[in-house]
């Protein structure tokens, strides 16, 4: 993955043939995590996200209109991802939410499972943080009202689909919230040296450590 470019080697288009408008999009979009969730909304503007994607800012204004339907379309993607990253965890053999309840083992094994999933979208530059910046807007009136129809519907997610009690759902969310947060602070610059960082890093990724080292965004870098 280039970080400056916001996307990932699988998702770049063979650089041999002239992308399609909806490869470009995609390019862009992906940027717009990348730029939103290092910079945030106030501090990003269609200029950044523009270099960012290789593009010019008049195309990206006329693709998206607005900074604001920019950050709503890359808050969509970021949200898609993530629910499609959960489904695609192999569900456990029951059919029912109550079945499932009832076999705790089956359910960690999951939810660590969809844990393991969640940090594999570190690849996705700035998706984490956009995700973030985006629960950081509820007062704004047009991002707000969306970003709380996202945060419901992850709540739904884990509740109806994936089966979770509402105390196991709590505590993964709160889980998620906490990697965010590091993530965000770029903390893993103090891995290895920072005793008390390291117990934490350890400590919230135990079986994935080296894909954070690897993946996570350090603080020299723009985003």
């Amino acid at each position: 993955m280039n970080s400056n470019e916001g996307t990932t080697t699988a998702s770049r288009p063979d650089a041999s043939r002239r992308m399609s408008s909806e490869e470009r999009r995609e390019q862009i979009v992906l940027a717009a995590i990348a730029v939103f969730g290092a910079k945030g909304y106030v501090g990003t503007t269609t200029d950044d996200v523009a270099r960012a994607a290789s593009v010019s800012q008049p195309y990206v204004v006329r693709l998206f209109g607005t900074k604001e339907n920019l950050f709503l379309e890359a808050l969509q993607s970021s949200l898609d991802r993530l629910l499609d990253s959960f489904r695609a965890v192999p569900p456990v053999p029951h059919v029912t939410p109550e079945e499932l309840a009832a076999a705790p083992d089956d359910l960690h094994e999951r939810g660590v499972a969809m844990g393991q999933a969640y940090l594999r979208l570190l690849r996705v530059r700035g998706l984490h943080q956009l995700l973030s910046q985006a629960f950081l807007l509820g007062g704004h009136p047009v991002i707000g009202p969306r970003a709380r129809e996202g945060f419901a519907r992850v709540w739904h997610y884990l509740r109806r689909e994936a089966g979770f009690s509402t105390d196991e759902a709590r505590k993964f969310l709160a889980s998620g919230m906490l990697i965010n947060t590091m993530i965000g602070l770029r903390m893993i610059e103090g891995y290895g040296d920072d005793p008390a960082l390291t117990e934490l890093f350890d400590e919230c990724f135990p079986l994935s450590i080296q894909l954070v080292l690897d993946s996570a965004p350090r603080a020299d870098e723009p985003w």
